[in-house]
């Protein structure tokens, strides 16, 4: 467990705990996670604070795989170690994976029908709803970063030029971005 943990911050209760927790987490998780993810582990929970959050949540997309599936393994480490990572990931895999295979199911016996595919178009508009509403709930968390607000509004809009509007590739918008900015604020924390 982390040295910055402290005992009266609440934690998971038990391996049980944690397995339910990212169990209904994932539950709730279809096509926009990270406001769900946001709510119940900070607000809800108060597993993390706002700013460990971020931070967790910025090395959970730079590593390979399912960012909510990196994440919950490194939350279920922090506090059970590789019992703790296991449970977690259980939690996020086992059930939504039996329901996505019902899902399969479903959808290859109604993939024809007209209203299925404007479903599927709206339920897109409402994860990208999730998405925004969570990164502006997230902002604040830029008012104490080394680099300030200023210079990390900078990097979001120079990320958003680069992959939406110049369509770089996300395997070289995000190591060059993320090398310039960890170098940036090392440099800036520095002793």
């Amino acid at each position: 467990m982390d040295s910055h943990l402290t005992q009266d911050r609440p934690r998971p209760q038990s391996l049980s705990d944690l397995y339910i927790s990212f169990t209904l987490l994932a539950l709730q998780g279809f096509g926009g996670v990270l406001a769900i993810v946001q709510h119940e582990l900070v607000e809800k929970k108060r597993w993390m604070t706002r700013e460990e959050f971020v931070e967790e949540w910025a090395v959970a997309q730079i590593m390979p795989g399912p960012n909510v599936v990196n994440l919950s393994l490194m939350i279920g480490a922090r506090y059970f170690g590789l019992p703790g990572a296991l449970a977690a990931l259980a939690g996020m895999l086992s059930l939504p994976l039996v329901l996505v295979l019902i899902l399969t199911f479903f959808y290859a016996q109604f993939a024809g029908h007209p209203g299925l595919a404007g479903a599927l178009r709206g339920m897109g508009a409402v994860a990208a709803g999730l998405i925004t509403a969570a990164g502006l709930r997230l902002l604040s968390t830029l008012k104490t970063h080394p680099l300030g607000l200023p210079v990390s509004f900078a990097f979001t809009v120079a990320c958003f030029a680069a992959i939406a509007l110049l369509r770089w590739p996300l395997l070289y918008v995000l190591p060059s971005l993320g090398i310039t900015a960890y170098f940036l604020t090392y440099r800036k924390i520095k002793p």
